[in-house]
């Protein structure tokens, strides 16, 4: 029945201080839907930001994402790119599992504090 994901929801205090993040931190860029909203894409797949209130039809809070988002990079090119960057990392590389078995993950939080786990299958 289910052949994919489209979008995630992340909600954040400022979209536009969101959408610099996930440009400077993972390379996306970002692009405009509906009546103007702002998204960082990923391939086929988005992140639609949303602040608090925007949706009434979810139990939305600030900083309560937990994304998991897959690279071609190794866990130690994210490291260090994360470094440059000034993002602490809260754990990794760390071997977990996906949904296509084990990985390698490092894991930082976003401005809001929303968590974001980068993985690399071997």
């Amino acid at each position: 029945m289910i052949t994919g994901i489209d979008h995630i929801v992340l909600t954040v205090r400022d979209i536009e201080a969101a959408v610099a993040f996930y440009r400077r931190a993972l390379g996306l860029k970002a692009v405009i839907f509906g009546e103007g909203r702002r998204a960082p894409q990923i391939g086929e797949q988005k992140i639609n930001l949303q602040t608090l209130g925007q949706e009434t039809r979810n139990h939305a809070a600030i900083g309560a994402g937990d994304v998991c988002l897959l690279t071609d990079e190794t866990p130690d090119s994210i490291v260090a790119h994360l470094a440059r960057e000034g993002i602490d990392i809260v754990e990794g590389p760390v071997t977990k599992t996906g949904a296509k078995g084990p990985f390698t993950s490092v894991y930082f939080n976003d401005p809001d504090g929303n968590l974001i786990e980068v993985s690399h299958y071997s």
